[in-house]
């Protein structure tokens, strides 16, 4: 059978180990880590993810519930150990629940977590605590609400807001995300991380990244990880840095006596491509080794063709070991029309 491929990566370097995990890339770098986009549909319209006029793929060119679990179970048996359900918004699909208890009970699936923008998911909050899932990344910009409505383009602040404080008064680890945008939520950083002195999540900082549906050039980046840093540090002198933890993509701090952390995630700057372990696979089914890059392996037309297991699993294994050094590699080898940019919410944040 012909191999659906999208793209071709960059050549392999290093003789991967397949002894203890068979999805090592060409760089020696093992994959564990599988974020999984369940939908490309929003309730929000955030401007730096998506034009107001987002057209959304319709249903049959989406992964079925099936073919999901399909590729869960394919990817478990390769190594892969967490799986992160994304966006669009995870709870707009219809049956989103059922999926997740089936993402849990897959053998080899150790840990299942969730990013979602809250607007839904309040009520869905002590379902997930019994399920177990491991934590929950709430999309959530500001705690202002009338620049909440002027960055998400809907009067949602609300039912975000209850989904903050149900999600803490659950056991469920949490991490708030905020894309700092100048003059849009710049002033309201030192005010998110105050949040932290009494309530226990982290408060996570993000920079600016280019994939918002729209047709301009990349954005000129006034909030980069060291600016963020540098007004953290101007406004809590004694501000920590607890680090970074293997894989992960936050840099992590804490003010002494608060009682969650700050986080912040250079995902413009992309200084933590070195220890990635992480792929994708878009709510279309497309696999995509990095961030940055257009798409490597259809996966939807080869279950739809009636590859077996063995010959997707064969062809997941392929593409990572043809994967790019880190996201600035993938940019410079990345096709955009016009100069397009894919929405985060089709590609699955």
């Amino acid at each position: 059978m012909q191999i659906p491929v999208l793209q071709s990566s960059a050549s392999s370097i290093f003789s991967p180990n397949t002894t203890d995990n068979p999805l090592v890339d060409n760089y020696g770098r093992p994959i564990t880590y599988l974020r999984l986009a369940v939908t490309d549909r929003c309730n929000l319209r955030c401007a730096y993810c998506m034009p107001e006029n987002m057209r959304f793929l319709p249903t049959r060119e989406l992964l079925t519930d099936e073919e999901m679990i399909r590729l869960v179970e394919i990817s478990a048996a390769l190594g892969i150990r967490k799986v992160r359900i994304t966006g669009g918004e995870p709870f707009v699909r219809q049956g989103i629940m059922d999926l997740l208890w089936r993402m849990k009970e897959t053998r080899g699936i150790e840990e299942v977590h969730i990013t979602t923008n809250g607007v839904l998911t309040e009520k869905y909050v002590p379902e997930l605590q019994r399920m177990g899932i491991a934590s929950v990344n709430l999309s959530m910009d500001t705690f202002d609400a009338e620049r909440f409505f002027d960055l998400t383009r809907r009067n949602e602040f609300a039912s975000v807001y209850a989904t903050f404080e149900a999600l803490l008064a659950s056991e469920i680890p949490l991490s708030v995300n905020a894309v700092v945008m100048e003059g849009k939520n710049s002033q309201d950083i030192i005010a998110m991380c105050e949040k932290t002195r009494t309530k226990h999540f982290t408060m996570r900082f993000i920079e600016e990244m280019p994939f918002n549906g729209g047709t301009h050039e990349l954005p000129t980046l006034l909030w980069n990880h060291a600016k963020i840093l540098a007004a953290l540090e101007n406004a809590f002198p004694n501000l920590e840095r607890i680090g970074r933890s293997n894989h992960a993509t936050a840099e992590l701090y804490r003010v002494p006596g608060y009682a969650g952390q700050i986080g912040i995630i250079a995902g413009f700057s992309r200084t933590f491509c070195g220890a990635c372990n992480r792929i994708r696979i878009t709510a279309k089914g497309t696999l995509k080794t990095c961030l940055y890059d257009n798409g490597v392996l259809d996966l939807k037309t080869l279950l739809r063709s009636g590859a077996s297991n063995e010959e997707v699993s064969d062809a997941l294994v392929d593409a990572v070991q043809h994967r790019f050094r880190d996201g600035k590699e993938a940019e410079q080898h990345t096709q955009h029309t016009a100069n397009h940019f894919d929405s985060m919410s089709s590609i699955g944040g």
